[in-house]
């Protein structure tokens, strides 16, 4: 069989794997029922989804002709090891720095993988972005996240 699109073929494998993947790990968790979900079920749900759009893509990239076959250019090393480290600094800072203070830490460190960078959309973000984690996360799902440096005792 003939690949018709190289971009949507490695694409939806890559979807179709990692959905595949973590819909196995999500099974090692409690799924609950429909009206009373467990900690696995939403996961489930989504890995599925992940996996099903990706076999859809996959088949795309098989059945139908792109001009030229979509080849893949190279690969963008600079953006993806700034968003990779990014997130390994917001691991690291989250628990030592608080989620006020690591947000835009993030979202400020991640913005230099783009190619427009102006600091005024930047601080937007970063406030907007920071509001609504803490809706989210601290005030609507009540979970536990440091908020604050752990060296001020809050």
């Amino acid at each position: 069989m003939k690949i018709k699109s190289e971009r949507d073929f490695w694409s939806g494998l890559m979807f179709l794997v990692v959905g595949i993947v973590f819909a196995v790990g999500a099974t090692n968790y409690s799924m609950g029922t429909s009206a009373r979900p467990g900690p696995g079920y939403f996961p489930l749900l989504l890995s599925i989804i992940l996996a099903i759009l990706g076999a859809i893509v996959l088949f795309k990239s098989l059945t139908i002709e792109t001009e030229g076959g979509d080849p893949i250019g190279k690969i963008a090393w600079r953006p993806l090891l700034i968003t990779v480290g990014s997130i390994v600094l917001f691991g690291v800072l989250l628990p030592r720095l608080g989620m006020i203070i690591t947000i835009p830490i993030l979202i400020v460190a991640v913005s230099f993988a783009g190619d427009e960078f102006k600091w005024r959309g930047v601080l937007i973000a970063a406030v907007v972005l920071t509001f609504f984690s803490w809706v989210i996360f601290v005030w609507g799902l009540k979970l536990t996240i440091p908020m604050w440096p752990s060296f001020l005792g809050s």
